[in-house]
């Protein structure tokens, strides 16, 4: 039997049905190839990170078991936005988008190489992603960092509302 990871994906949009969206990917996640669905946080409405002249993001955070290695699941994420309608090569950087689907952490993995980044290089500053993770595996631990919920202790939460 292949040896499985468990990996941490970040989901968010703020264009179109955005909540429904977001449910839609985290239920696609499961049927990506030898993976399979463990849990998705709640949906929660956040403010956009970056570029903040835009709509709120919906936003969660899923756990999924998955015998895809890295480069293969980030390939597989990429290619599931653009089934929910995303183009990246028009898009702006922190812009509006129908879908944007990250890979916050992969086991305990950590990665630095051209266009794969794990732990996601900006998890320990975004709340809006800490609190999904920290709602489905209050013991997350972000390689590299430390505990999740201490990076998150120093965050201001008072503009990530549960929907």
């Amino acid at each position: 039997m292949t040896a499985t990871v468990v990996a941490a994906i970040g989901l968010g949009a703020n264009l179109g049905d955005a909540a429904l969206t977001v449910q839609r990917a985290a239920q696609s996640l499961g049927l990506l190839p030898r993976t399979r669905l463990l849990r998705c946080s709640r949906l929660y409405r956040t403010p956009a990170w970056g570029m903040q002249a835009q709509p709120d993001f919906v936003n969660a955070v899923a756990l999924i078991d998955t015998g895809l290695d890295a480069r293969a699941l980030l390939d597989a994420l990429l290619a599931t936005e653009r089934e929910f309608g995303r183009d990246r090569s028009v898009e702006r950087r922190w812009g509006p988008r129908t879908l944007d689907l990250d890979l916050l952490l992969y086991g305990e993995a950590m990665i630095d190489e051209p266009g794969l980044q794990v732990p996601h290089p900006h998890l320990a500053q975004r709340a809006f992603a800490l609190v999904p993770l920290l709602e489905i595996a209050p013991d997350a631990a972000i390689p590299g960092v430390g505990a999740a919920r201490n990076a998150v202790s120093g965050l201001d939460l008072s503009n990530i509302q549960p929907l």
